[in-house]
């Protein structure tokens, strides 16, 4: 078990009091109506699923109930920080222009 910092309560609270949301960041095609089925099932399915620094989302759902940003390491449960949404795509955005 992890322990995981709300950005929005400014708590630090058990793993279990939240629910994990998925990758974050992932880019919704800019004109949807236009994309084929295949690449419409990359979107909704496929995900990096990396070993390794991840970008993911998690909702404190036994607390304020909002979504917000973290940066794991997926083989390690080390957590770098944690960020409302809008922090987060700041740094996210600048990580990968970097890259």
């Amino acid at each position: 078990m992890f322990q995981l910092h709300c950005p929005h309560c400014r708590e630090l609270r058990d793993e279990e009091e939240f629910s994990y949301a998925g990758e974050a960041y992932i880019a919704r095609p800019a004109a949807p109506d236009t994309v084929d089925d295949a690449a419409w099932g990359d979107y909704l399915f496929m995900r990096r699923n990396t070993r390794g620094w991840f970008w993911e989302q998690w909702m404190h759902s036994s607390g304020c109930r909002k979504v917000f940003a973290v940066k794991r390491h997926t083989g390690s449960y080390a957590i770098a920080g944690s960020w409302t949404l809008a922090e987060g795509k700041e740094k996210f955005l600048a990580e990968e222009a970097a890259s």
